[in-house]
């Protein structure tokens, strides 16, 4: 079985960032695509935080942007989906569904999942037509609009206040009637003008014909239902990283994702970047970055391999 010298676990920007940072270095990176060739980003219409597009551009065509870059200095791209993976400091396999592969390094870039509510609606509006799961990304757009911020921990609470910024009114909407949230973060929200709170209410539908009119909730309590006005709803319930193919092989936190000492793991040769191992910021742009940086240590790897030192 031939060896490849690294292969990346993932297409969105992350793993091609460091496929186009691999390929410029002579590395002949193979990328294997996995479940959404491109990543969360193909589903954002507008990307307006991405530095070097002053006039937005879709997420869709982004992706596609670095994929065409990357190809051009010679990265290759398998479409399949890795199902198991056996890691060692001598041997890195992976098995996909037609595809046993091996490779001197290996840069896993498998993003994360936002965790979402399996609502009529949600998939219909989902992606520039009002609902969101990124408050940063999105937000810009929705000025001067009600929004509905749906989740009850710090990451809701930090979106409502971030939405104040641009909208004229955001409902916090939350399951029970206190939030779970930090004391200061709870504080800040419960006390914002632009905040209003709805308590013990539980989404059931999202209405609208081309975009997000309203959100049909339903009170805890005395289980009446309710039609909540609102041009936006962003999900804040948390991700989901796409870990699940590494538990047992890699250390991983409480939430999933996976531990390095910055992009390195405790196994030679596999590096970690993105999403999949970022619970904090989940961006585009910080993505790219450590895809970057896997890239560049995954290089420095394989000279060390290439020269015994």
């Amino acid at each position: 079985m031939p060896e490849e010298k690294i292969v990346v676990i993932g297409s969105g920007c992350a793993g091609l960032t460091a496929a186009i940072y691999a390929a410029r270095a002579g590395l002949n990176p193979l990328v294997i695509e996995g479940p959404q060739p491109g990543g969360q980003l193909t589903t954002t219409s507008h990307v307006e935080n991405f530095p070097g597009f002053p006039e937005n551009i879709s997420g869709y065509e982004l992706v596609m942007n670095m994929r065409q870059q990357a190809e051009r200095f010679g990265a290759r791209f398998l479409s399949e989906v890795v199902r198991k993976v056996a890691f060692t400091a001598q041997k890195k396999q992976m098995t996909c569904d037609g595809t046993t592969l091996l490779a001197k390094a290996v840069i896993i870039a498998t993003g994360a999942s936002a965790r979402t509510l399996g609502i009529p609606g949600e998939k219909e509006f989902y992606g520039g037509k009002g609902v969101s799961t990124c408050a940063t990304c999105d937000g810009v757009f929705y000025r001067h609009h009600e929004v509905i911020v749906i989740g009850g921990g710090d990451t809701a609470c930090e979106d409502a206040l971030f939405l104040t910024r641009f909208c004229s009114c955001v409902y916090l909407l939350h399951r029970r009637n206190q939030l779970r949230a930090s004391k200061i973060m709870a504080e800040r929200v419960t006390h914002h003008e632009k905040i209003r709170c709805l308590w013990s209410r539980i989404p059931l539908n999202i209405l609208g014909k081309d975009h997000v009119e309203s959100l049909q909730v339903q009170r805890v309590e005395t289980q009446e239902t309710e039609l909540i006005p609102c041009r936006g709803i962003f999900l804040a319930i948390g991700h989901v990283p796409n870990t699940s193919l590494f538990q047992k092989i890699l250390p991983l936190n409480d939430q999933g994702y996976l531990l390095g000492k910055g992009v390195e793991t405790e196994i030679p040769g596999i590096f970690i970047a993105g999403d999949c191992a970022d619970p904090h910021y989940r961006q585009a742009v910080t993505a790219a970055g450590m895809g970057c940086s896997a890239a560049i240590m995954a290089e420095r790897y394989l000279s060390k391999l290439d020269y015994g030192n």
